[in-house]
Parts: C-alpha cells; structure tokens; sequence
C-alpha cells in the first residue's frame, strides 16, 4: 500500500500571535497539551531534548527530538521517529521525520499550520502504522492545542 510522505493539519485558534507561539516554543508550556514532561527544559535550536510522554498508556515512551529551527513567531521545527514506541528498537538508526509548525495572522485569530513530512525514508516495515497513528495524533494535538489556549 502506497502511504503518503506528508500528514498535514492546520487549525484557526482564537488567541494572540504571542500565546500560540509561547505554547509552541516555551518546552514547558509545549509538554502540558503535547502530553509530555517538559518541566524545567528548553527547546533551543540544533540540540536533542528528550523527556517522558505523560499520555495514558505511553509513559513508558521517552520522547527524543531534535530541535532545528526556531524562527521567531513565525516556525518552529523539529525532528523526531515517529510512533517510536517500542524500547526494543533503535529508532537511531531510522532517518527521522520533520515536524513544521508555522503561525499566520487569520483574522480573527492565528493559523497554526503543521506539516509532518519524509515518512517514505521511514523503514517500509512501519511506515504505514508510523504514519496512521501520527495522522491520527496531530488531528488530536489540534485539539489539544486549541483547549489549552481556552485557559
């Protein structure tokens, strides 16, 4: 089955350029709607940062990213193995795919655009689940991004 190279999702949210992107960019604020433990770190660009998922049923799962680029209030990039979930693999060895969040001013509110591309350098053996279960995923991190900035 041909799976796609890219997930792409994108949202309106109701809130300031600064909010969206302070719930973006600031590691701590990123791990309470992403579903990670983030406290006391920092996202800063060209360094891994790796913490424990704190999502039901996946605590056992450290996620591991490389931060790539922080263009302020504009994008912010990462790379990561996606749906890397089991401890008896070296995702290591996989080419890792690229998570882009871009914000644009939509009046009445912001653009938050992600775009999660490079699933074909995923190893063929799951690649197809890699990418079902993050499609899945960023439709969930939409949501979850929308309900945090509602507090």
């Amino acid at each position: 089955m041909h799976v796609l190279d890219r997930i792409e999702r994108k949202i309106l949210l109701n809130a300031s350029r600064k909010k969206v992107w302070d719930a973006l960019t600031n590691a701590e604020q990123f791990g309470k709607w992403f579903g990670v433990a983030l406290e006391g770190k920092t996202f800063v660009e060209g360094q891994i940062i790796e913490a424990p998922i704190t999502y039901p049923g996946y605590e056992h799962v450290v996620w591991k990213a490389s931060i790539e680029k922080i263009l302020p209030q504009t994008l912010f990039a990462f790379r990561w193995h996606p749906f890397a979930v089991d401890k008896n693999v070296d995702y290591d060895k996989e080419t890792p795919t690229l998570v882009e969040f871009t914000i644009e001013d939509h009046a009445p509110g912001i653009l938050l655009r992600v775009v999660e591309s490079g699933f074909n350098a995923v190893p063929e053996a799951r690649r197809q689940k890699a990418f079902k279960m993050n499609s899945r995923g960023w439709d969930e991190q939409m949501g979850n991004i929308e309900n945090y900035l509602k507090k």
